[in-house]
Parts: C-alpha cells; structure tokens; sequence
C-alpha cells in the first residue's frame, strides 16, 4: 500500500501494532513526551509529506490526555503538508455527553461529544473512524467524513461459536436506548429479544429495574456498547437470574470498567463478559477471569485498506473480514 503512513497514539498501541501487522506497515515513528509542566509534546519521526496519514487512538485511560495528543498529532501530520489525516478513534470519547439531559430543568449541561467533533475538525482531520458511538446522532456532529463502524458481525460470530445453546438464547437490552441494537443482533440470530426499563434517581446509580419478556430457561444474552461501573448490567444480571434464566452472558462494544467494576462483575452471576479490545484488558483480565475479548484489530485494518484505496466501507456493517 503506498503513500499511507500508520502512527499509533500511547493510549492503546497494542492494537495499534496488530492494525499495522494486519496491513502488512510498519508503525511510523513518533516521540510522545510532556514537559514538566505536563504540556503534552509529540514530534513526528518521518516524512508525512504528501502522504496518507491514519493516527489510531482510544479515547481511554487518561482521556485528556489522550484526546490532546491526537489533536497535536493531527495538526502536527497537517502542517507537515499529509494529503490526508484519517483519526481511528476506536472508542469515542465523551460521546455520552451527547445531549442535553432533561433530569436537570433548566439543563446548562454541555453537549461535549459535539466539542470534541469540533476540535478534531480545528485541528485539521479530513476523516474520522469510530467504532460503536454511543449514539450514532453524533455523525451529524461533524462537517467532515465519518465512518462509525459496529462490532455487530463480531458479536455475531463470537455467540455463534462459544454458546452451545445460542439456540435458545435471548438478546436482552439492559435499558430501552440499546432496544435497536438487541432487536437486530435478535433477527440476525433468529431468537428472542427483551429489554430491561430502568428507572435512575441520579447518574451511575440505578434506582428500580423492570425485565419486559420472557426470559425463563433460557441462556440470557446481555448486550450494551459500554460498560462503566457495571451497576447496571450487574443489577440487570441477577434480575435475569431471578427470572429463570439458566446462564448469563454480557457482551460490551467498550469495556470501560472503571471504580468498582471488576469487583461487581466477579460478584455477579455472569458465565463470561465479552469484550471488543477498543480499550486494553490485558491488566483488568488478571483480576477477573470472566473478561473475555473479541479481537477488532481486522475490522480497524480492513476499513483503513478500503478507506485508502477508496473502497466501500459498508460490507463490514454486517461481515467481519477472513
């Protein structure tokens, strides 16, 4: 592949380097440093002159400063005269502060996912890849292309080779805003679908639960795009347990985990939560066994091959690559 380059942000280069062996490139250089004022400083080591340019980095860990440091990155690819600069944002960040929130009247919340559409824009991407945002209302954020992959089809493959049973499976939301997505991996599968209506006095606390259909005897198949403190996908679990379910799967787009997660999901009746790898588990994965993970390093590749040679990107809206 000529005239495309591959830089890799600090936040996740783990992925970052399998994208690269994917595609057969050699990740470009860049030095990442911060001066002790914690000023974040980043110098690109190579030519980008002319070229294609693609900077993979999750919005994770420490996120400001993740999200900084793309943002130099970009603009350092951009007056370094790159044709293009394509940012691969795995996880979006703050794509949950997507709307004004009505709980609070008169709301002077922000709206800080359109922020950060505006600051990748001024910084000078051409072109962003995401996968699984929040709400996908947030493409509209941008005045430049976006291309907001889904781990749909992964998902997909991945219950249909590790649940025996899958069979006699439901596809359970834990709230009504995931409805859309449960009912489509449900038609795909061909099985049930349920949601779970949750009432919440305040943020990251869920105050009742309601489970809409019929669960019992059946293997229970939670799916989410993210999980944060795992409050509610660990109430929503022991309320599919009490409603007959024999066995209890999670399945997450973004494993967030942060605070108490780990310890709520090893309390949990779960057999397994299955995560994409758009952030690093390898250290949360020591502490729980139950974490499992679904490569999307070829999904990431197979958009940045189609992305440069000007392909269509829609095949892999319902197929994941060979």
């Amino acid at each position: 592949m000529p005239n495309i380059v591959l830089f890799s942000g600090s936040s996740h280069q783990d992925l970052s380097q399998k994208v690269a062996d994917r595609l057969g490139l050699e990740l470009g250089k860049v030095i990442t440093k911060k001066f002790s004022n914690q000023e974040t400083c980043v110098e690109i080591g190579e030519s980008v002159r002319g070229e294609d340019v693609y900077i993979v980095q999750s919005g994770c860990g420490e996120i400001n400063d993740n999200l900084m440091e793309l943002l130099i990155m970009i603009n350092a690819c951009k007056i370094a005269s790159s044709s293009r600069v394509t940012a691969v944002i795995p996880c979006f960040p703050y794509a949950r502060q997507d709307k004004k929130d009505k709980v609070s009247l008169p709301s002077r919340a922000p709206i800080s996912a359109k922020l950060v559409a505006n600051m990748l824009s001024v910084a000078g991407a051409d072109h962003i890849i995401t996968m699984d945002l929040h709400a996908s209302q947030i493409q509209g954020f941008f005045d430049i292309a976006v291309d907001n992959l889904y781990a749909e089809p992964a998902v997909l493959q991945w219950i249909r080779e590790n649940i025996p049973e899958w069979k006699n499976s439901c596809i359970v939301s834990p709230d009504a805003g995931g409805a859309k997505r449960v009912t489509s991996i449900a038609d795909r599968l061909n099985v049930e679908f349920a949601l779970i209506h949750k009432e919440r006095k305040k943020a990251n606390e869920v105050d009742r639960m309601v489970l809409v259909g019929d669960v019992k005897d059946r293997v229970a198949i939670l799916v989410d795009d993210m999980a944060d403190t795992c409050g509610t996908i660990c109430k929503a679990a022991e309320k599919l347990i009490d409603a007959g379910a024999i066995k209890v799967y999670a399945i997450l787009t973004h494993g967030i985990f942060s605070g108490p997660a780990i310890a709520r999901i090893n309390d949990a009746p779960f057999e397994a939560v299955v995560v994409t790898n758009t952030i690093p588990q390898e250290e949360k994965m020591k502490s729980c066994p139950k974490i499992q993970i679904i490569d999307i390093a070829m999904i990431l590749a197979e958009a940045i091959r189609r992305t440069h040679n000007g392909e269509s990107v829609s095949y892999l809206f319902s197929h994941v690559p060979l």
